[in-house]
Parts: C-alpha cells; sequence; structure tokens
C-alpha cells in the first residue's frame, strides 16, 4: 500500500468523497518476464502490493484483468513488483512514463480511486514507513532522480482499501472499482499516444492467489 500523500490531483470519475492524504509473496511469472526491457519499450503499468494481504492486492489485480481483457502494443510493459520497498527504483530505468497501481492510504470511502501525478507524489512532506513494502513510490522516485532513470511522467493510480490484513481475495467495494481502475489506466495510455485493442475473446484473469489449493 502506498505512503500517505497530498491531496490528488483529481478524484477519478465515479468515485465520491475527497482526500487530503493518500493514504512477500511468491514470485509470479508475469514478476519475472517483466524486469527485461526490451527495445522500443517506453512505458510501465506498474503494479504494487501483497496478494496475500486482502485488498493491498489491488495492483497485481488490477493488471491481469487489465491484459486479459486489451492487447497492449509492444512499447508498453506491464510489471508486477509486489512489495518491493526502495527495490521499486531498479523497475523504473529505461522507461519514459510509469503508470502505478497501488492500494493508497487515504480519507474517503472504500473502492473510491485516485489519480497522482509526479509533482503531487513526490511534494509531500517526508513520513515515516506505514506499510509492509514502505520506503515507498515517492522514496523510490526520489532514489531514481538521484541515479538519473527516473521516468519524465509518473502517474499513480491509487484505490482506498476496506481491508489490508492477512487474507485473499479483494473486498466487494475495490473489487468492484476494478474497471475504473482498468478505465483510468487507459486513459493514461490514450495520453501518451497508445492505442489498446480489446481482447477477443477476452481470456480469463489468473489470479492464482486466489485458486483454492
Amino acid at each position: 500500500m502506498a505512503e500517505t500523500l497530498m491531496s490528488p490531483d483529481r478524484t477519478l470519475a465515479g468515485s465520491s468523497g475527497s482526500s487530503d492524504t493518500l493514504g512477500d509473496e511468491p514470485e509470479s511469472p508475469l514478476s519475472c518476464a517483466s524486469r527485461r526491457v526490451g527495445a522500443g519499450v517506453r512505458i510501465a503499468i506498474i503494479g504494487i502490493g501483497n496478494v496475500l494481504m486482502g485488498d493491498d492486492a489491488v495492483g497485481p489485480h488490477a493488471l491481469r484483468v487489465l491484459e486479459a481483457l486489451y492487447v497492449l502494443p509492444d512499447d508498453v510493459q506491464v510489471i508486477d513488483a509486489g512489495t518491493p520497498g526502495l527495490d521499486l527504483t531498479a523497475y523504473f530505468e529505461g522507461f519514459e512514463r510509469l503508470v502505478v497501481v497501488d492500494a493508497v492510504k487515504a480519507h474517503g470511502t472504500p473502492g473510491e480511486v485516485r489519480r497522482y501525478d509526479k509533482q503531487t507524489i513526490l511534494g509531500r512532506a517526508p513520513v515515516l514507513a506505514m506499510s509492509p513494502h514502505d520506503p515507498g513510490l515517492r522514496e523510490a522516485l526520489l532514489n531514481a532522480e538521484f541515479i538519473g532513470v527516473c521516468p519524465e511522467v509518473v502517474s499513480l493510480i491509487g484505490v482506498i482499501p476496506a481491508k489490508v490484513e492477512t487474507g485473499v481475495g479483494l473486498s466487494r467495494p475495490v473489487r468492484d472499482a476494478v474497471p475504473k481502475v482498468l478505465e483510468a489506466v487507459l486513459d493514461e495510455l490514450h495520453r501518451a499516444g497508445v492505442t489498446v485493442a480489446p481482447r477477443v475473446p477476452p481470456s480469463a484473469p489468473d489470479l492464482w492467489w486466489e485458486r483454492a489449493p
């Protein structure tokens, strides 16, 4: 879950309320493959979260639904970063633009979807680590700026969770918010001039952590 932040630059359509703060699972094949940045790849969509901690799984969950419903072009790479802490910086190199999806600590109703831009993320005052995978996005971006690998454009699509505790599966409000998260991600790709086609037929998302053992 992302750490406490300043106000979002906007609350996405379909969400209500306002916010003045934002608020180690097994590695999957998606996570392994996504670390290889090929020629021509310029945009990364990064999901952050622990799939074994309830709504903290919204980032990885949304990415798998995205890939099941849409065919992404070759210059877009999907990355399940898990709970990386400061190691998140390693995922930034070689990209021009990042779209990050994560649960966020924010005042508001569970399931609300917020968008935060790079300036907002970097502009807040430092705070103590407040989630299992802090240091968070801001610290990773600052580190990337220092070593010269920070993408020019960064957007965080955040979802307010109902529960972040040991357990598998999203709460109903957060699961219902996944379509709005996908709309927000597609909007970011559209801003970058990327055209995304629906997958025909759509496939079932690989939510491996929700399958009964």
